[in-house]
């Protein structure tokens, strides 16, 4: 009887499907390289995305990319069309109020660029245009000092900027340090270098989940933490910059 309750036993284990992975859904956007963009595979690609995909891998979670628009990704997120956002989004207070933030996975600055000669003086900026992402640290930061005395453009998207700039339809810009410096590096930004001080005006990057999502901002927090300890972390890095950015 033994037996043949142990053979009904394993049996039963048998037939039971294996559970499924979890899926997390992760947002992203795109023309942010080498932060976000689409690859020539047509793929997302970037070190948002390595970063989003290393956390799932820790979490032993199958990893969806989603593709959002820049001003969409709390609304959506808070709609509950994904779980967290992997977008290079600076934890503020503003958005604090909205979402959640893991530790900051990245640090970065805002600094103004501008062409090489050029003469460009953030302090001295009347009557000179000066580009920035639309609903940004860095709009938002030059709407409140520099309105009224330069123009101020917004831009739905990073390469639409760096044409004006280059095209002389922009005196210089004013945006995250990091996309500035890989940009600096190709051709087109060759003649075009920082200028002034820098300014830190986040806690550092983060992924953003729902309040609700308590149980999930945790359990990131402590793949970040493993990632950064395993050299996962640093293995990422390398593939995009020559130093660290943590």
């Amino acid at each position: 009887m033994k037996l043949i309750a142990a053979a009904l036993v394993l049996a039963l284990l048998a037939a039971t499907p294996a559970r499924a992975a979890e899926t997390l859904r992760i947002a992203t956007t795109v023309g942010y390289p080498p932060f976000s963009y689409v690859d020539d595979a047509g793929k997302l690609a970037g070190f948002d995305v390595d970063i989003a995909l290393a956390l799932c891998a820790e979490l032993g979670a199958e990893c969806k990319m989603v593709r959002e628009e820049w001003q969409r990704l709390i609304p959506e997120l808070r709609a509950g069309s994904f779980d967290a956002i992997a977008a290079s989004m600076s934890i503020t207070e503003k958005r604090r109020k909205l979402v959640s933030f893991t530790d900051r996975y990245y640090s970065n600055v805002v600094r103004f660029v501008a062409r090489k000669g050029s003469g460009f003086d953030p302090a001295k900026a009347a009557g000179k245009t000066v580009g920035a992402a639309r609903a940004t640290i860095a709009s938002d930061w030059l709407e409140a000092n520099l309105a009224g005395t330069a123009t101020i453009r917004l831009y739905d998207g990073q390469q639409e900027m760096y044409g004006d700039l280059v095209a002389g339809r922009l005196d210089a810009m004013f945006g995250d340090s990091l996309g500035s410096y890989a940009w600096l590096q190709r051709p087109e930004g060759g003649g075009f270098g920082f200028v002034g001080k820098a300014y830190r005006l986040d806690e550092g990057i983060g992924i953003a989940v729902r309040h609700e999502d308590a149980a999930l901002l945790s359990r990131l927090n402590g793949a970040l933490k493993a990632i950064l300890a395993n050299g996962t972390y640093e293995r990422i890095n390398a593939r995009y910059f020559p130093f660290s950015i943590h």
